[in-house]
């Protein structure tokens, strides 16, 4: 009976960054691997903040970025190896009225009120996926879309075996970074999955493959490898219950 593995992404690119190698080997082992991404709505007529966030990137206000993010998606998903992946209709924060940089990493807004939409989607995506593990974010880095993934995926939590993972680039850009929701996760055992070969090469050539995020994020293609070389061919983990039997084969340390 194949098994199968959900991701919950908040943005194109962070399951990929954050577990990519994992979600590989997975499915090297035969496991269903469906990686569902949250905040990957198209918005018209982008405005102040949104606007100016595609702008930085090198895209004209005519190009419908999320449409193309949503198309580098595919492409890693392809790279990975895995299941054609999962866009569910939300808007990212800067649509949402945060207004600023430091706006995305501060407190939630009190009028940003997307967290119960989000828990009935996830509810939704359970039920449709039939998960037996599902790899979702600490939230490390603080991005308020991050935080009300966690919050609304806790809210709405099935009782499976959940692999928290850390938020990769904000876990190579600081010693130590900011992790607002801690007390949540350091009670539960750390998990390392140590990467083959295949699976880095198939997570560096998935991380590729977000073309539009690689110079904001990393300078380069060559800033990417560099970050990527930081994590030492090991992506970690916090569990919350037990890894489900066959798992060792995967990485699992």
């Amino acid at each position: 009976m194949t098994r199968t593995a959900l991701a919950i992404s908040p943005h194109l690119d962070d399951a990929v960054f954050s577990a990519g190698g994992t979600l590989a080997r997975l499915a090297a082992q035969g496991w269903q691997v469906v990686m569902a991404t949250i905040f990957t709505a198209s918005v018209r007529d982008p405005r102040g903040f949104a606007l100016a966030c595609q702008l930085d990137k090198g895209l004209g206000p005519e190009v419908d970025y999320m449409a193309l993010r949503r198309e580098e998606d595919r492409a890693a998903a392809r790279a990975l190896g895995i299941d054609e992946p999962v866009h569910l209709p939300f808007r990212e924060a800067p649509h949402r009225g945060y207004a600023s940089a430091p706006e995305l990493f501060a407190e939630l807004r009190p009028d940003d009120r997307i967290g119960a939409n989000l828990a009935d989607a996830f509810e939704r995506l359970v039920a449709d996926t039939g998960p037996d593990l599902i790899l979702a974010p600490q939230a490390v880095g603080g991005h308020v879309d991050h935080v009300q993934v966690v919050r609304a995926f806790r809210a709405a939590q099935p009782p499976l075996p959940v692999l928290w993972w850390r938020d990769f680039p904000y876990t190579v850009r600081s010693t130590e970074p900011k992790e607002p929701l801690r007390s949540i996760f350091e009670h539960w055992p750390e998990q390392a999955v140590r990467l083959d070969s295949e699976a880095e090469h198939r997570k560096a050539e998935a991380c590729a493959a977000y073309a539009s995020q690689i110079g904001f994020q990393f300078g380069g293609p060559e800033g990417l490898r560099t970050r990527l070389s930081a994590e030492n061919g090991v992506e970690r983990f916090r569990l919350q219950g037990r890894v489900p039997p066959g798992l060792r084969d995967a990485g699992f340390a």
